[in-house]
C-alpha cells in the first residue's frame, strides 16, 4: 500500500485486524509519520524501474495507491509500474470536493496559476497547499501568507512575509474560523483534496465570506479507482488477495 492519508490509516488497520500480508509505504515528506499496524517501509522507490524492482523483489501481488490526490509523481510511477510488471493496480482516492450555496471559488488547474490569481499586494493569504509548492508564491512577495505545516520548516522559507502555524489534522470549522479571524485572512488558497479532515478551512471561508482559490487535481493516466474501504476490500476479493469473509459490506 502506497499510503500517506486518512484513507490509507483506515485501510492499514482493517488489513492488520484480519491477518492480511501487507506493507505500508511513506513518502517520507513527514518528519513523524502516523504509526501504522502494519510493516511500514518510507522513502521513495527510485522511479518506475525502481519500483518494479521492489514488487519483484518484495513478491508484491496487488497495489493499493491511497497516495494524497496531489501525490502525482508516485502515481504515475505506479501506474506505470505495475502495468509493466504485470500487478493489479487500484487507486483508493477520496472524492474531490465540490463548491456549494455561498462558496467563492476560483478553479485553477496547477500552483502557477493561484498564484496569478492572488492580487498584487496587500491580501492576507492562508496558504493550505503544505511545503512542498511554496516557492512560487514569491512572485508576489507583497502579500502576508499563512502556513499550517505538520512539521516545523527547516530553513528559511522563500515567503518573505509569512507566519507558521504547526498542526496535524484533522481540523474543526470553529477552530479554523478562529484561525482565519485571528489572521484576519482575506484569501485561501486550497488544493482539491477532498476529504472530511481538511474541509474545515472551506467552511469557514464560506462562513466568512472568503474568496478560495481551489486548485484542481492533476490529471493521470486512468487506472481503476474506488472511493469507499468496503470498495477497496471488494477489489482485493475479486482480485484474489483477500477471503470473502473480511469484506465489510456496507462500509
Amino acid at each position: 500500500m502506497l499510503g500517506g492519508t486518512t484513507e490509507a490509516s483506515r485501510l492499514a488497520r482493517h488489513l492488520a485486524d484480519r491477518g492480511i500480508d501487507a506493507v505500508f509505504s511513506y513518502a517520507g515528506r513527514t518528519a513523524r509519520p502516523v504509526p501504522q499496524p502494519l510493516p511500514t517501509r518510507t522513502g521513495g522507490f527510485g522511479g518506475v524501474d525502481g519500483l518494479i524492482d521492489y514488487l519483484a523483489r518484495e513478491g508484491i501481488s496487488h497495489v493499493i495507491d491511497a497516495t494524497h490526490p496531489f501525490a502525482a509523481g508516485m502515481s504515475r510511477n505506479a501506474i506505470l509500474a505495475c502495468a509493466r510488471a504485470k500487478v493489479p493496480l487500484l487507486g483508493y482516492e477520496r472524492k474531490p470536493w465540490q463548491a456549494q450555496d455561498g462558496d467563492r471559488w476560483t478553479h485553477v488547474p496547477d500552483m502557477d496559476a493561484a498564484c496569478c490569481s492572488l492580487p498584487e499586494h496587500d491580501a492576507r493569504v492562508f496558504l493550505a497547499i503544505g511545503k512542498q509548492q511554496l516557492a512560487g508564491f514569491a512572485a508576489k512577495p507583497r502579500n502576508h501568507y499563512l502556513l499550517r505545516l505538520v512539521d516545523p520548516p527547516e530553513g528559511v522559507l522563500p515567503l518573505p512575509e509569512t507566519e507558521v502555524v504547526i498542526a496535524r489534522g484533522p481540523f474543526d470549522a470553529e477552530g479554523d474560523l478562529d484561525l482565519m479571524r485571528r489572521h484576519r485572512i482575506t484569501h485561501v488558497v486550497a488544493k482539491n483534496a477532498g476529504g472530511a479532515g481538511a474541509e474545515a478551512k472551506l467552511i469557514a471561508a464560506r462562513r466568512l465570506g472568503l474568496p478560495v482559490i481551489m486548485v484542481d487535481r492533476p490529471v493521470l493516466p486512468p487506472r481503476e479507482l474506488c472511493d469507499s474501504l468496503g470498495g477497496v476490500v471488494e477489489w482485493l476479493e475479486r482480485h484474489h488477495a483477500v477471503p470473502a469473509a473480511t469484506v465489510p459490506r456496507g462500509v
